[in-house]
This record gives structure tokens, C-alpha cells and sequence, in this order.
């Protein structure tokens, strides 16, 4: 057993280490932006083996395995769950400093009981071991009781019916609490081809007849005042960039309506069309207060060949141009001007970013709610080390890091919840740094509730879940 990689891992400082194992370790998690499965949670689902809980669905894996040269047969094709595994098992071999080599090394232990590394040449073993923690009732809702979940947000489309909310609503065996979020890509995204059949099941979810640019916003308004009436707290948006573009309502009718006779329209009539109805969104959340999370700056779909034989969400997305920031700056202000700027998590793939939105959040602070506007936790090409550290020093340079509502998992993986573990061993160690060089005093109830507010508590009060009466929520 490695006890440093156990229990000290990226704990640099002894300081650090005091503030995870003692302020950090335990707390409950919440989960605000997630991707699971409500139907696998509502049914508990059963795992078959270790290839399907680890390797089916996981882009970030399936990446890595492409790096190491495996053949497409042992990632998303024909082959075996084991023999999928086996080839993880060599590719993480060569992950040094990667976070997923971590992250695995963090699932096996939590959920598994192994501390050791997994290897090509152990692999079996590894399977054996796993497989026979799997049979002993390895449920989702086992790893989310072994998690400590105390609440998560799923990312439901504002057409779903929420069926399965509706069951875990009403299920009191369930110790995690689960909320929808509001996810309405679909919607806003006008010049894909399936726009017009989208549009059609949204308008049969809202009992509301779309047939132009006000019958979309009735509809898409009757599905919020749904969402909320479930619970739902928080709206999403991935959004590959944003354009000051105005226009007339009835120039937005025209496009709805062109759009849905199987028209196309002009890449200014798409950014009109974005820009207003991210706006009328906006302050719906705003009306139902509802936090708005902005992603930006994904590029998608980059190689179109495996696209037409694997579809989207298979690992071929990187890192696109940074935020438009004047656009950014004119749709916050806009919505401010009104006072229905909703509170709002601004989220960049590109790193050069983090300084200017952080810049750009102080103009927009105010009375009401501490840390009104968030700088989103390092996300996905970013959420590893170096970009964390990036993500929290900047964030602590330019605005109040105290204030921080801390990780999220973006997972579709119910073992992924290592993240948050990964995450506070981090954020203490680098502030841990700071207390030993002298920047900030070694005040255990100072440390106290930095480092439990930035983990768990912060996120209670910004989202407004205290009507949950979530386990730990007190104040120190």
C-alpha cells in the first residue's frame, strides 16, 4: 500500500494536509452540474462488470486508449467488456500527470478497496477484484451513499416529461436528493437540421402550439414554470460563443417560422435568433431564481469521420476560440439595466480566459447574494492539476475566492465523484501554501469555513437549497 499516494496525495504542505483531513475529507457533496442517468438512480441500478461502469460512455477514457494506439474494436467497438479493460489498463500505465490516471486510482480505492496500480500485467487481477465488489451490491445508489451525495442536478432538456423526477420525488429511500436542470441546447440552437422536429415535441410537451417567435417563448416559459414547480434550481447552456446581434421581433418570427417549413437561414439571422432568446431565458431564470451556468469556448466534433460513424459525445471535442467577451459584457449589462440579471456561472474552455471573466464578474457583483456571479470550477480540458491551481489563484487574485461554490462533476460516470475528493486535496494544499508563506493567518475557524464553504456550504446557499435541510449545511 502507498500511503502517500492514499492519503497524502498532492498534500505538498502539512498545513494542507491538516485543513483536508480535518475540515474537507468528510463533508457531504453536492453535485450541481451532472449528467447522470435519473432512470438508472430511480431503478438502482446493477452494474454487469467493471468494463461497463468504467469504459461505456467515457469520452475521456476513450481519448487516452486513441493515444495509446488501441484499435477502435477495444474502445467503442465489438470486443469484450474485459478486453476493453485490459486496454484501459495499458493506456493508464502511460498517463503520468494526467488526472484520469488519478481519478482511477481514486475510484479503485474508494469504491473498491484496491490500493494498488493498475497495469496491463495486472490487469486481471484487478477485474477479478473489482468484479467481485460488483456482485456484492455495487449499486448506483450504493456509490452514491459510499459518495456522501447529499443533493445532484441532472441536465434535462425542457421537453422531457421528468417522469423520473417525478418517482425519486416520491421515493423516501433515497438519501440523495435529485433536482432537475434546465438544458435548452436544442432550443436555441436554430440552425441545426433536427431544429424543426425539436420543435415539434416541445410544443406537444407544452400543450402549446409553435408556429412562430411568440408561440416558442410561450412554450419554452410553460416549460420553465414545469421545471419549477419540480424543484428545478439551476439552467445550463453549452454554447460555442455569443454575438451582440439585435433584432425586431418580427424578423425573429420570420426565422422561427422559416426554420420550421425546413428553411435555412443566415448565419446573422442564427446569432439574432441566439441573442434573443438566451435573453428572454435569462430573465425567465431570473423571475424564478434560477442560477444561469454559461459554458463557452467547446469545439466540437473536430473529426468528421469518426462523427458519421460514431456520433457526437465520443471524444473528438476540443478547446475553440475564447469568449466574445464585449458580447458577454453587453448581455450581462443588458439584463442588469432591467434588473433581471439572474445569479450566473461563466465557464471557459479556453484558459486565457479565466483573468477577463473574473474582471468582468466584479462589474457585475451586488447586494443580495455573496458571490453573485461565479467563475465556473476548471471544466473539462481544464480540470486537472495545473488548471484547477489556474482556475482558484485567478479567481482569488481578482475577486473573493472565499465566496466560491467549489466542484461539479459533469459526469456521466456515478463513480466520478473522486472528483470532488481530487478537487479539495487542491484547493487545500494551495491554500495550505499561502498560510505557511505568511499570506494568510493559520486561524482554524477562519480555515474552517474557507475551506468548508468553498467544498459544500457555499453551494447550499447560492443555489438555495436550504429548504433540503442537506446533511452538514450548518455554519461554523
Amino acid at each position: 500500500m502507498n500511503t502517500r499516494f492514499d492519503e497524502e496525495l498532492f498534500l505538498t504542505s502539512k498545513t494542507g494536509s491538516r485543513l483536508y483531513h480535518e475540515y474537507a475529507e468528510n463533508l457531504p457533496i453536492i453535485d450541481y452540474h451532472c449528467h447522470l442517468m435519473t432512470s438508472e438512480i430511480c431503478e438502482d441500478k446493477e452494474f454487469e462488470d467493471l468494463g461497463e461502469m468504467w469504459l461505456r460512455g467515457d469520452h475521456y477514457k476513450w481519448r487516452l486508449m486513441r493515444a495509446n494506439g488501441v484499435d477502435e474494436r477495444y474502445i467503442t467497438g465489438d470486443a469484450g467488456d474485459y478486453e476493453k479493460f485490459e486496454a484501459w489498463a495499458g493506456a493508464v500505465e502511460q498517463a503520468v500527470g494526467n488526472p484520469l490516471y488519478h481519478w482511477s486510482h481514486l475510484e479503485l480505492r474508494r469504491y473498491f478497496g484496491y490500493t494498488g496500480h493498475l497495469t496491463a500485467a495486472n490487469a486481471r487481477q484487478v477485474w477479478e477484484h473489482c468484479s467481485a465488489v460488483i456482485g456484492g451490491g455495487l449499486s448506483v445508489r450504493e456509490i452514491l451513499r459510499k459518495s456522501n451525495v447529499t443533493l445532484l442536478c441532472t441536465t434535462d432538456d425542457p421537453a422531457d416529461t421528468l417522469e423520473w423526477h417525478q418517482r425519486l420525488a416520491a421515493d423516501h429511500t433515497l438519501e440523495t436528493k435529485v433536482l432537475p436542470a434546465f438544458r435548452p441546447d436544442k432550443a436555441v440552437n436554430v440552425e441545426k437540421e433536427d431544429f424543426p422536429d425539436y420543435l415539434a415535441r416541445l410544443s406537444a410537451a407544452a400543450g402549446v402550439d409553435i408556429n412562430g417567435w411568440g408561440s416558442l417563448l410561450a412554450a419554452l416559459d410553460n416549460r420553465m414554470d414545469f421545471f419549477a414547480q419540480h424543484g428545478c434550481k439551476v439552467s445550463d447552456h453549452g454554447l460555442d460563443n455569443l454575438r451582440y446581434a439585435p433584432a425586431r421581433p418580427e424578423e425573429l418570427d420570420s426565422v422561427v417560422r422559416r426554420r420550421l417549413a425546413g428553411e435555412t437561414v443566415t448565419e446573422e439571422e442564427v446569432r439574432q435568433y441566439k441573442w434573443a432568446l438566451l435573453t428572454h431565458l435569462a430573465r425567465g431564470y431570473a423571475k424564478r431564481d434560477w442560477a444561469m451556468q454559461l459554458h463557452f469556448a467547446a469545439q466540437r466534433d473536430n473529426n468528421h469521420r469518426m462523427h458519421r460513424l460514431l456520433g457526437p459525445d465520443t471524444g473528438y471535442d476540443s478547446i475553440g476560440p475564447g469568449v466574445n467577451l464585449p458580447a458577454l459584457a453587453a448581455f450581462l449589462d443588458g439584463l442588469d439595466e432591467t434588473g433581471e440579471l439572474p445569479r450566473t456561472i461563466l465557464y471557459s474552455l479556453e484558459p486565457s480566459d479565466n483573468a477577463a471573466l473574473v474582471a468582468l464578474m466584479g462589474c457585475f457583483q451586488g447586494p443580495g447574494t455573496a458571490g453573485r456571479l461565479q467563475h465556473g470550477s476548471a471544466w473539462w480540458f481544464n480540470d486537472h492539476k495545473p488548471g484547477m491551481e489556474a482556475q482558484l489563484t485567478t479567481l482569488a487574485a481578482g475577486g473573493l475566492l472565499g465566496n466560491f461554490i467549489g466542484m461539479l462533476t459533469d459526469s456521466r460516470s456515478f463513480l466520478s465523484y473522486t472528483r470532488h475528493e481530487y478537487f479539495r486535496r487542491i484547493l487545500c494544499n494551495l491554500i495550505g501554501r499561502w498560510v505557511e508563506d505568511g499570506e494568510f493567518p493559520d486561524d482554524p475557524a477562519a480555515l474552517e469555513r474557507l475551506v468548508a464553504g468553498i467544498s459544500y456550504r457555499n453551494s447550499i446557499h447560492y443555489f438555495g437549497f436550504e429548504q433540503y435541510h442537506l446533511r452538514g449545511a450548518d455554519t461554523v
